[in-house]
């Protein structure tokens, strides 16, 4: 199915944090990488989810969200940062699915507004950047959370801990890694109100 083609379709749009693994991404111990991955637009059948690497059309994928648990997915469609997902379940797995958006939906609309305190984690709503490495390389990546500390990232790109970069014109440290990402913390704590601006840069914005 074509990305068009769903969009006209009944879906939810709805960020939900996950992971994925594709068959051919391999780390150097030869393990099977993962990679930080949300949804954008949902159903019983497919999703679109945002990613830092995007597979090829026909590629299996294994993906897993809190929310909904492990697919096994076959790619249908691609997008610049992100792909379409055919989802294979059972029609039992795909009753409870439909029920599972349809309260996701009711609970987006209902949920009040909360005030985040200054140091809390938050999903910003552009996901992608690029990390400066200090020889000057450039490498794309997918922004799973930040705060005024730090930013956790996921990228093809996998930097040593004690690494120093820029995420965005944010200059840091690599200071741990985990399943599907790094965490960098910045030199210096950041205002929250500059965060987004100062992390989500173009390659161009920072040389300028």
């Amino acid at each position: 199915m074509s990305v068009a083609e769903f969009l006209r379709q009944r879906a939810v749009e709805v960020a939900v944090s996950g992971s994925y693994s594709l068959s051919r991404w391999y780390d150097c111990e030869g393990q099977l990488r993962t990679f930080a991955c949300r949804t954008k637009r949902v159903s019983p059948f497919r999703m679109i989810v945002d990613v830092p690497v995007v597979g090829k059309i026909g590629e299996r994928v294994t993906s897993y969200f809190q929310d909904f648990g492990e697919f096994q997915c076959t790619i249908s469609a691609t997008l610049k940062s992100g792909f379409l997902m055919e989802l294979d379940m059972p029609r039992a797995r795909r009753a409870w699915m439909s029920e599972k958006l349809t309260w996701l939906e009711k609970k987006q609309k209902d949920a009040s507004i909360q005030e985040l305190r200054n140091d809390a984690r938050f999903v910003p709503q552009v996901s992608h950047t690029f990390l400066t490495l200090a020889d000057g390389s450039i490498h794309p990546c997918f922004i799973i959370d930040v705060s005024t500390a730090g930013v956790a990232i996921s990228c093809e790109y996998d930097p040593p801990v004690g690494t120093a970069l820029a995420v965005g014109a944010c200059v840091g440290r690599v200071i741990r890694k985990f399943d599907h990402g790094f965490a960098v913390k910045f030199a210096e704590k950041q205002q929250r109100d500059d965060l987004v601006r100062l992390i989500v840069r173009s390659p161009l914005q920072q040389s300028a």
